[in-house]
């Protein structure tokens, strides 16, 4: 029997490449034989030309290219240089996202402090951009009839989390946008192409790093609440996300989509 898992000579397209995780998830790929494109903002060139020369320096196969997730016309040259390239986009990871504070309400604020313009810009960075991109990628998806779509949803998919207004809005949203897509691309192009999603549980990374560690790097109060509500007792690490990512990727889910795979310690799952 083949092996469902294999995805080599792959072409991976991921959005919000060049952080902590997206590092981590794009070497995975390139050291499955895959293809890897990082997309990320111009301000991250340097970082991802870094990844791009690791990645290669290991015999691998990469491309770093500037976009901006909320401009479909940057989006679609983005595309049209992959295809050059490579011929193909076989599986698309809509990372990109993040948050920003005045889109939060801490405990000493209220409803009445949260910033709108701010909490409109998060809603749009995650919302928008996840379904610009997706819009632009999935053309050759359909094209080819074949491809993977995977998602970035969160904790705040399943529940609200306190302070996270603006953030919880726009990933609970996502969790929706996921399982409606996955029915339509499959019943207007056909079951090769498949949407999923992980919802990843709590680690450190550079956009949590201030609510979640005091200046002298100890834990804060909600780190402990957090980590309370684990059933592993800590915070997840990168490389614990790419075993879903690579399962939801390959044809060892072809049978699968529409669903959302936390991978989080067992928070969602746990109550009291």
């Amino acid at each position: 029997m083949a092996n469902l898992f294999d995805i080599k000579g792959r072409v991976v397209v991921m959005t919000g490449a060049c952080g902590v995780l997206g590092a981590t998830i794009v070497k995975y790929f390139a050291a499955q034989g895959c293809k890897v494109v990082l997309l990320d903002l111009e301000r991250a060139a340097e970082k991802g030309a870094q990844i791009v020369d690791e990645i290669k320096a290991e015999g691998g196969e990469a491309m770093f290219l500037p976009t901006n997730v909320l401009d479909q016309t940057v989006l679609e040259q983005n595309l049209a240089d992959i295809l050059a390239a490579y011929g193909s986009v076989d599986i698309l990871l809509n990372a990109a996202g993040g948050n920003m504070g005045p889109a939060n309400v801490t405990p000493e604020q209220t409803i009445f402090d949260l910033d709108i313009d701010a909490t409109r810009k998060v809603i749009d960075l995650n919302t928008f951009g996840t379904l610009i991109p997706t819009k632009v990628f999935a053309k050759a998806m359909v094209e080819q009839k074949k491809g993977s779509i995977i998602n970035f949803c969160s904790m705040s998919s399943f529940r609200p989390l306190t302070r996270v207004a603006g953030y919880g809005i726009a990933k609970a949203g996502m969790a929706s946008w996921t399982q409606w897509l996955a029915g339509e691309l499959a019943t207007k192009f056909g079951e090769g192409l498949r949407v999923n999603a992980i919802a990843p549980g709590f680690l450190l990374t550079n956009q949590n790093r201030s609510l979640l560690t005091n200046p002298d790097g100890s834990l804060t109060d909600r780190s402990h609440k957090i980590i309370g509500h684990t059933p592993f007792g800590r915070f997840l690490e990168p490389d614990e996300l790419v075993g879903a990512l690579h399962y939801l990727a390959s044809d060892a889910s072809k049978g699968v989509t529409g669903t959302i795979v936390a991978v989080d310690g067992g928070f969602n799952a746990f109550t009291i």
